[in-house]
C-alpha cells in the first residue's frame, strides 16, 4: 500500500530557503507520478512539480518554475522539494502525493492523485 510521509517544513524568513522531504513506500515495481501540491487557506490546492518514477528529472507547473526544484534520492526511497528566496505567498500546507502510472505524462492535477501524505506546513515571515 503507498505510504508518504511529508517533512521539513516550519518558519522561515523572507529570501531563506527549505528544503522538504516526501518519505515513499508501497510502490513495488510499478511506475508513478508523484508529485508536490501546496494548499493556502482559502486558496484551492496547485501543483508544484512532480517526477515520473522511471526518469530522474522533474517537470514544473509552468507558474512555479524557478524557486522550486525537485528531486529524489532513491536510495533512501525519497522525494525532496527545495524551494528557494521564499515569500510570503509561499504560506501553505505542502503535500506529496501519488498516482499510479497507465501510459500518459504525469500531471500536476490534484485530482489525478489519489494517494496523499498529510502534509507539512511552511510559514515565511516577512
Amino acid at each position: 500500500q503507498v505510504q508518504l510521509v511529508e517533512s521539513g517544513g516550519g518558519s522561515v524568513q523572507a529570501g531563506g530557503s527549505l528544503a522538504l522531504s516526501c518519505a515513499a513506500s508501497g510502490f513495488g515495481n510499478t511506475a508513478y507520478c508523484i508529485g508536490w501540491f501546496r494548499q493556502a487557506p482559502g486558496k484551492e490546492r496547485e501543483g508544484i512539480a512532480g517526477i515520473w518514477t522511471p526518469r530522474n528529472s522533474g517537470y514544473y507547473a509552468d507558474s512555479m518554475k524557478g524557486r522550486f526544484t525537485v528531486s529524489r534520492d532513491n536510495a533512501k526511497s525519497t522525494l525532496y522539494l527545495q524551494i528557494n528566496n521564499l515569500v510570503p505567498e509561499d504560506n501553505a500546507m505542502y503535500y506529496c502525493a501519488a498516482a499510479r502510472w497507465y501510459g500518459r505524462a504525469c500531471s500536476l492535477s490534484p485530482t489525478d492523485f489519489p494517494d496523499w501524505g498529510q502534509g507539512t506546513q511552511v510559514t515565511v515571515s516577512s
